[in-house]
């Protein structure tokens, strides 16, 4: 027996939610989206990539609360790393909106290591990578509320005042300049 896949959402229905977040895009990037949708729902049957599994909810939740940082914040080009990639969010709808940037999503498992890989081949994303390994000097985390307490302790970084995702209950954009090290000081 094989389950149904929903159908995605249509171009039209992905740049009205696109704009109520106030995100501009181009034809391209929205047939990204689609494809991207189309990809995450079918290997979704197969292995947990997201719990959310109606086409829109995953517009809104993953696609749009993830480009946000996009607008929020003056990414154009450098580096981003998303830290436990899982499907891809936030890492590779803001390559999507910013083809500038350089995109390394860190991921353990590696079925999502294969999901990933299969969505940058798919879409065509240049610049964007599974690396082994990867280190920073700035990040930008996409995170629950209830974490930035917990964030924030990290000693090792300087942080911003936090911005609010629209539309999202609990979704907030952190951006982190790691300290320059002092010689003969401790961690």
């Amino acid at each position: 027996m094989t389950t149904q896949i929903p159908a995605f959402p249509s171009a039209a229905v992905i740049r009205r939610a696109l704009l109520e977040f106030k995100i501009p895009a181009f034809d391209d990037q929205v047939l990204q989206i689609q494809q991207y949708i189309r990809i995450l729902l079918v290997w979704n049957e197969k292995i947990n990539l997201t719990a959310i599994r109606d086409p829109l909810e995953i517009l809104y939740r993953h696609f749009c609360e993830s480009m946000f940082a996009a607008e929020a914040i003056p990414l154009k080009n450098g580096r981003l790393a998303d830290i436990g990639s899982g499907g891809g969010f936030p890492g590779l709808p803001l390559k999507i909106m910013r083809p500038g940037l350089q995109v390394f999503l860190v991921e353990s498992n590696i079925k999502r290591v294969t999901f990933l890989a299969e969505v940058i081949r798919e879409l065509r994303l240049n610049g964007a990578q599974v690396p082994e390994q990867i280190a920073a000097k700035q990040v930008i985390l996409w995170i629950g509320g209830r974490d930035l307490e917990e964030i924030q302790k990290i000693r090792s970084w300087d942080w911003s005042e936090p911005i609010e995702v629209p539309h999202s209950l609990r979704r907030l954009l952190l951006v982190g300049t790691r300290k320059s090290s002092i010689a003969g000081a401790s961690p």
